[in-house]
């Protein structure tokens, strides 16, 4: 029965679904799911809820919940870490002091100033991590899903011997969106991607059941305006490098120094809503996840969408 230990168990959407992913997975449900989180109401939730999914689908796995990260690492074998440290408050300040600037920042978690700030925060956390691993668990790989991702993950390197990887759903997700665009399941897509976190490339887009290539397809129908003004971004990038990318205009436009820069190229090509561009659109998500699970004993401050520190 291996033993997974989810760092930062308060987090919304990567807990509970990486957990139901890995209790759907043949090898592995039967896993020891450890949640570990810093503040125990969003804790409880989780643990309520992953018990719920053990419960009614007769899983073998077994669910406990701590507060203690050493209790969590002990002897895992797999370390899956989400945390966001500071939370919502820290985040804002990644937003609204660029923001005062002249520095406007669609999601701010991975480069520019929002990333910077992010990385100065969760990198000693992230090492801290690692020296309990050393520790507790020296032969289990950290999973990491902290941003920013390639600074998190440049700085392990340096700091620590365990083995780790850094992961993100961009591929997956942006998979999705190709099948809609080229009107092929995405199941039945054949394709290769490559990059770096946050930087992937689809390099080849090809349908399974006859071999066809779909990029001249993904490229006729982003010339139509009801495709190109959803991604004007990823659009105007695959017209100039000839490849899709795996991260949406918002976080894209913030990666190629154009799109941001002034405010006739924001409202040119960053005008729509959330992650299509707007200003502030993973901060005030985030906000609004808040919000809606706020119970009453927590403030906003500390009942946020993602981990604390853990």
């Amino acid at each position: 029965m291996p033993k997974v230990a989810m760092i930062g168990a308060g987090s919304l959407i990567f807990c509970s679904a990486l957990t139901t992913d890995i209790l759907a997975t043949e090898a592995l449900k039967d896993s020891e799911i450890c949640l570990m989180n810093r503040t125990k109401p969003k804790l409880d939730r989780m643990e309520a809820y992953i018990k719920r999914v053990v419960e009614e689908n007769n899983l073998p796995a077994t669910v406990t919940a701590t507060l203690d990260r050493r209790e969590a690492l002990q002897d895992a074998d797999y370390v899956i870490v989400m945390i966001q440290v500071g939370g919502v408050d820290a985040f804002g300040h990644d937003y609204k002091i660029p923001l005062k600037y002249g520095v406007d920042q669609c999601i701010g978690d991975s480069l520019g100033p929002g990333g910077v700030f992010r990385a100065l925060r969760t990198i000693p956390v992230l090492i801290e991590i690692a020296r309990d691993m050393e520790a507790l668990c020296p032969n289990a790989i950290m999973l990491n899903y902290a941003n920013p991702m390639a600074a998190c993950c440049f700085a392990l390197g340096k700091a620590s011997n365990v083995e780790y990887i850094g992961l993100c759903h961009g591929v997956q997700t942006t998979l999705d969106l190709i099948g809609g665009y080229v009107d092929v399941p995405k199941e039945e897509i054949d394709f290769l991607c490559a990059g770096v976190n946050h930087m992937g490339w689809f390099l080849s887009l090809k349908d399974k059941r006859d071999g066809r290539d779909l990029y001249p397809i993904l490229r006729e129908n982003f010339e139509k305006p009801g495709y190109y003004v959803n991604e004007k971004v990823r659009g105007e990038v695959m017209r100039h490098f000839g490849y899709f990318m795996t991260e949406s205009t918002g976080h894209l436009s913030e990666y190629i120094p154009w799109f941001r820069s002034h405010k006739r190229a924001l409202e040119l090509y960053c005008d729509e809503p959330d992650f299509g561009g707007a200003s502030g659109a993973y901060y005030k998500y985030s906000m609004m996840i808040a919000d809606k699970y706020t119970d009453g004993r927590q403030n906003t401050s500390q009942d946020t969408s993602d981990s604390d520190r853990a």
